[in-house]
C-alpha cells in the first residue's frame, strides 16, 4: 500500500483562480439569503470585482514568472495544473471576455428595466406562473454566478495538465451554459429547445472524452499529459488503443469548438440563447477549448503529431466550407454569425496544425501557438462587439435578428450600423481590421508548416465569407424596409462600453497587431 501524500497547492500561482470560484461561491450564497432587491446590484458588481481582481492577479503573476523575455512556467497542485505563459495569457483573455459578459448580463435598459432572462425559468412558457412572474418584474441574477462558474471552469480547462483535471474543467464549464441557454425571457421554446439540444449533445460528446481517456490511460498507464508523451515516445508497439483513445477526445473538443462534422448545435444554440449569452458563450467557450486542445495535443501527443495533424487538416477545410457555405443561405443575424464561428474554427485549426518546431521556422516567422493565440483575441473582442449590437435592433416584440428587419439600419441609426459593418468586415478579414491581422497569422503558421493545400481552401473560403458578410451591410445601407424601419434602443452605458471598447481593439489590432503578437510569442510555449 503506498503511503497517503499531503496534497500541496499552489496559493500563490492559483489564487485567481480561486477568486473566480469565491465569487461564484458567494453569488450563490447571496441568491440564498439577500432580499431579491438588492440581488442585481450585489451580484453585478459581485461578478466584475472577482473577475478585475482575478485578471490583476493574472498580470502580478505573469510579471513575476517573466525571466530572460518569455514566461518560464509551473506545474502545480501536484501535477493536476500547468501555470505557463499560455495558461496567463488565456486566463487574461477568459477574464476580459468575462468582465465584458458580466456587463452584458447586467444590462436593464432593453427590456425596460429587467434583464433579458426569463423571470422564472422553471415555469411553462406563458403560461400562468410565468405571466405572475413577468407581472410583478421578477429577474433572474443567478445568471451571474453561474456566469462565474463557467469562467472558473473554462479556466481549470485551458490549465489542465493531467486528463483527470482536463474532464473536470470541461464539465464544471459546459453545465452553466447548458442552463444560460434556456433562460431567454423572450422566444422561450426556441431557447428551451436550445439549451436541450445543446445538453443533450454535450453530454454525448463528454461520454466520447471520458472513453477516449480511459483508452489513454488504458495505454500510458498514466493520466499525466508529460507522462503520455514519455509512454509514447518509449513504447513503439501497437497503438490502436492509444490512436482510438485520442479520437475519441478529439471529439469531444471539436464539437466544443463547434467543427465539423460535430457543428449541428451551433446555429440552433445561438439563435435560441439570450444574446449575452451567447456573445459571451461564442467567445470564450473557444478560447478555453482552444487553450486546451493545444495543450492536449502538444504535451501530450507532441511526439504523435503526425497521427493528428492530416486528420485535423481535413477537418479544418470541411469547417471552413461547411461554414462558409450554409451561411450563405441564412436570413437571420444570429444563425449567419453562428456559421461564420464555424467558420473561425476552421480557420483557427488551421494555425494551429501550423509550425511549431524550431527547425522549420526562421527568427521572423510565426509559431502556431502564437498564431492561434493572436487570432483569439481578435476573435473574441470581434464576437462580443458583433452579439452586442444585434442585442440593439429591436422592433415591436423585442429583439428582431431576420435580415427584412434589418433594411435601413444606416438611415435609422448610422452608428450602430457603421459599428456593426465594422465587425463585419473585420471577420471577412479586410485589412486594416483585426480580423485581417488574424487571419495572415494563421496563414502565415500553416504555410511555414509546408500545409499549402490548408491555405489555399482557407483563402477560397475567406473570400467566398465575404459575400455574406457584404450582403447584411448592403441590407442595411441600400434595401428599404418593408413597412415599418427597424427601431434601435437605447442602451446602458454597461453595453455601450462594450461595444465601443470592441470596436476599438477591432481597428487598433488591424492597424497595429505588433505588441499583442509581441505578448503571445512572450507567452513562450507550453511546459511539461
Amino acid at each position: 500500500m503506498k503511503d497517503f501524500v499531503k496534497p500541496v497547492i499552489d496559493y500563490a500561482e492559483l489564487w485567481p483562480l480561486f477568486a473566480v470560484f469565491g465569487v461564484a461561491c458567494i453569488g450563490v450564497a447571496v441568491e440564498a439569503f439577500a432580499p431579491r432587491r438588492v440581488r442585481y446590484p450585489v451580484q453585478l458588481v459581485l461578478a466584475l470585482a472577482g473577475s478585475i481582481a482575478a485578471l490583476v492577479g493574472v498580470v502580478l503573476i505573469g510579471r513575476d514568472l517573466s525571466s530572460g523575455g518569455s514566461v518560464k512556467g509551473e506545474v502545480v497542485m501536484m501535477g493536476a495544473l500547468a501555470v505557463d505563459g499560455p495558461t496567463l495569457f488565456g486566463w487574461g483573455l477568459l477574464l476580459v471576455v468575462a468582465i465584458a459578459g458580466a456587463l452584458l448580463f447586467g444590462e436593464r435598459r432593453l427590456e425596460g428595466g429587467v434583464s433579458a432572462f426569463a423571470g422564472q425559468a422553471a415555469a411553462l412558457p406563458g403560461a400562468e406562473p410565468e405571466r405572475d412572474a413577468d407581472a410583478v418584474r421578477l429577474d433572474h441574477t443567478e445568471v451571474f454566478p453561474l456566469l462565474m462558474f463557467a469562467v472558473g471552469g473554462m479556466m481549470v480547462f485551458a490549465a489542465a495538465n493531467d486528463l483527470l483535471t482536463f474532464f473536470v474543467g470541461l464539465e464544471v464549464l459546459s453545465l452553466p451554459l447548458y442552463l444560460l441557454t434556456g433562460l431567454a425571457r423572450r422566444r422561450r421554446l426556441l431557447s428551451q429547445e436550445a439549451a436541450l439540444k445543446y445538453f443533450l449533445l454535450g453530454a454525448f460528446s463528454s461520454g466520447f472524452v471520458i472513453y477516449g481517456i480511459a483508452l489513454i490511460y488504458g495505454y500510458a498507464g498514466t493520466m499525466s499529459f508529460a507522462g503520455i508523451h514519455e509512454a509514447i515516445s518509449n513504447n513503439l508497439g501497437n497503438r490502436t488503443m492509444l490512436l482510438i483513445g485520442l479520437a475519441m477526445v478529439l471529439v469531444g473538443l471539436l464539437f466544443k469548438v463547434g467543427a465539423a462534422p460535430f457543428q449541428a448545435w451551433t446555429p440552433d444554440v445561438y439563435q435560441g440563447a439570450p444574446t449575452q449569452v451567447t456573445a459571451f458563450m461564442g467567445a470564450a467557450t473557444k478560447v478555453a477549448a482552444f487553450f486546451a486542445m493545444m495543450r492536449f495535443l502538444y504535451v501530450a501527443f507532441g511526439s504523435e503529431r503526425w497521427s493528428w495533424v492530416p486528420v485535423l487538416s481535413v477537418i479544418a477545410v470541411l469547417t471552413m466550407v461547411i461554414g462558409a457555405i450554409l451561411a450563405v443561405a441564412q436570413t437571420d443575424v444570429k444563425r449567419m454569425l453562428a456559421y461564420s464561428s464555424i467558420t473561425h474554427t476552421g480557420f483557427l485549426i488551421t494555425g494551429l496544425v501550423g509550425a511549431r518546431s524550431a527547425g522549420l521556422l526562421t527568427d521572423n516567422e510565426i509559431t502556431s501557438t502564437q498564431s492561434v493565440l493572436f487570432y483569439l483575441v481578435t476573435y473574441s473582442f470581434m464576437t462580443l462587439g458583433a452579439f452586442a449590437v444585434v442585442s440593439l435592433v429591436r422592433d415591436a416584440s423585442g429583439e428582431t435578428t431576420d435580415f427584412s428587419r434589418w433594411a435601413g439600419l444606416g438611415k435609422e441609426s448610422p452608428l450602430v450600423a457603421g459599428v456593426f459593418a465594422l465587425f463585419l468586415l473585420g471577420f471577412a478579414g479586410i485589412p486594416l481590421t483585426a480580423g485581417f491581422a488574424g487571419k495572415w497569422a494563421v496563414f502565415a503558421s500553416a504555410m511555414s508548416a509546408g500545409l499549402w493545400q490548408v491555405v489555399i481552401a482557407a483563402v477560397l473560403t475567406s473570400a467566398l465569407a465575404v459575400f455574406f458578410y457584404v450582403r447584411l451591410i448592403v441590407v442595411m445601407y441600400f434595401h428599404e424596409p418593408e413597412g415599418e424601419g427597424p427601431s434601435v434602443a437605447l442602451p446602458s452605458v454597461m453595453t455601450a462600453v462594450t461595444i465601443a471598447a470592441a470596436a476599438v481593439v477591432t481597428v487598433a489590432l488591424g492597424i497595429l497587431p505588433g505588441p499583442v503578437l509581441d505578448l503571445a510569442a512572450h507567452a513562450g510555449d507550453f511546459i511539461r
